[in-house]
This record gives structure tokens, sequence and C-alpha cells, in this order.
């Protein structure tokens, strides 16, 4: 590769780190061409764009880039792919899924929002990282609930107090 296709390289990556939120670094060395072709199959029906990244021009575009990336770059050792996301739990997902038929990938680490994880042992946190879909439908869940109980309590109330006029007519 020569010198002016890394800086292509290092300038792409710095863009697309730029433009994602949600960055996750995983290890896919030992697979197989065909468990490969799963994984980038099941990456793609998830919605996560995969790479496979030298950890060279990656460190170097970490560097470029107007994110702080803290020690993410210092798990770049050993085969890095790349995995960019809108979802900051789906590549988490993937991750976990694929985990059920094979020990690999691997998480190095993961870019959410600002925040960094490291390490493996952090996969299950990521899982269960709620996406802004669900946020949304929770909160939205949440204030119209007491608007039903309002309502459902003017309802209730309505029918008492038509059945105690009622009676009271009766008598």
């Amino acid at each position: 590769m020569t010198r002016e296709e890394k800086l292509d390289v290092i300038q792409d990556l710095t863009a697309q780190l730029a433009d994602s939120s949600t960055i996750y670094l995983a290890d896919i060395s030992g697979l197989d061409a065909a468990t490969t072709s799963n994984l980038r199959r099941a990456a793609f029906k998830a919605n996560v764009k995969l790479a496979v990244v030298k950890n060279t021009l990656l460190a170097k575009a970490m560097e470029a880039s107007d994110k702080e990336f803290g020690e993410l770059p210092q798990v770049l050792k050993g085969n890095t792919s790349l995995m960019f996301s809108e979802a900051g739990n789906g590549p988490a997902k993937l991750i976990k899924s694929f985990r059920k038929k094979s020990d690999k990938p691997l998480l190095k680490g993961a870019f959410i929002e600002e925040a960094i994880y490291i390490g493996d042992e952090q996969l299950d946190t990521l899982v269960s990282i709620k996406s802004k879909e669900e946020m949304v439908g929770e909160i939205i869940g949440l204030l119209q609930s007491p608007a039903k109980n309002v309502i459902s309590g003017l309802k209730s109330g309505g029918g008492k107090l038509a059945g105690i006029l009622k009676t009271l007519s009766e008598k």
C-alpha cells in the first residue's frame, strides 16, 4: 500500500468515525471464510456496518478525529473489525447472538455516545443499553399513563354520579 493510499484510508476512517456515534471494535480472527460470510450477512440484516481495518491506520484515524476515544487505541492489537451502527446495542446483540454458534467475535471495546467500554466482559452491559426508539416509547408510555388514569377516573366517577342522581330521582 502506498503512502497516498494509506492517507486516503485514514481520511475515510476519520470521516466514518466522525459520522458515527456507535463504534465497536471486535476480534474475528480464527473464523473461517464461511463463518465470516455468515457474520457479514447477519451484520447487514442488523443494520451494522462491518469492516476489517489495519490497527495502525485506525489508530491514526482516531488520533486525527475530533472525538476523544480514551483507552480504545490501546486495544488495537491483533486482528480488528470495526462495527458501525445507529443503535447503541445493535452490534452487541449481533455479537451475542453470533456467539451462540461460535466463540468469536470477541469484543475489544466500544465507543457509544462519548462513553467508552473496554473488554469482552462489557458485552452484557452493552446488550442492555436501550436504543433511542425504545427510550422514546417508554417516555411516551409514562406520559400517557397519568392521562389515562384521569380519563378512567372521570368515566367511572361520571357513572357513579349518574347512578346517584338516578337513585335520588327515583326516591
